[in-house]
């Protein structure tokens, strides 16, 4: 895989997995009261910190699988159940329960900061991100292609905020059909990219030849 295809296929999934625009309605659903600036502040903090914690677990992930005994083909196959249910929620128009629960979306609106959690860990950085973020940390061969992961951690996260933010300030103009629609095909990316983590595994065990 080169450079450029490394950059793009990273890039793809993250985005898709964190998916900024389908958090945009519960962020504002758990700021009911806040102003603006208040909430362009907490958008600004949470992507901080969605950032810190995949770069985090991207560089670490490997060694905890080392610590914990557990296999790269184990973990993709249990990443790939993860983004799938997560994708077939995205595509029922339902926010995952991967992602968060109910109770953690109510418990958001009576805390007073929710930057960091629930809205950086886990809607941002949940399992699903936190699991791609390391497995392609792992097809990283090259230190260029890890320098190129870290940077499209950054960049996603910076998208991110710019969302939120731009939510924030167009809260009473967005389109929930619309939002819909862009969550619905995101969703079948998502899908396709679980089944190629699973695809990946069984090449890894030599189970299959393609």
């Amino acid at each position: 895989m080169t450079l450029s295809e490394y950059a793009l296929f990273a890039f793809s999934s993250l985005f898709v997995i964190i998916d900024p625009i389908a958090t945009v309605p519960v962020f504002l659903a758990m700021t009911p009261s806040d102003t603006v600036e208040r909430r362009v502040r907490t958008a600004r903090r949470a992507c901080v910190i969605a950032a810190g914690a995949l770069l985090v677990f991207a560089y670490l992930g490997r060694h905890i699988f080392t610590l914990l005994g557990i296999t790269l083909p184990a973990f993709q196959m249990a990443a790939s159940i993860i983004l799938l249910l997560i994708a077939l929620d995205m595509l029922r128009g339902q926010r995952s329960r991967v992602k968060e629960t109910h109770e953690e979306t109510i418990a958001g609106v009576d805390k007073e900061d929710i930057a960091v959690t629930p809205l950086a860990i886990p809607l941002m950085a949940g399992p699903g991100a936190i699991s791609t973020a390391i497995l392609l940390h792992n097809k990283a061969d090259t230190v260029t292609k890890q320098l190129t992961l870290s940077l499209v951690i950054v960049v996603i996260c910076t998208i991110s905020f710019f969302v939120l933010a731009l939510g924030a300030r167009t809260a009473r103009w967005l389109g929930p059909i619309g939002l819909k629609l862009v969550e619905r095909l995101m969703g079948l990316l998502l899908a396709a990219i679980a089944f190629q983590f699973f695809l990946n595994a069984l090449r890894e065990l030599k189970l299959v030849a393609f």
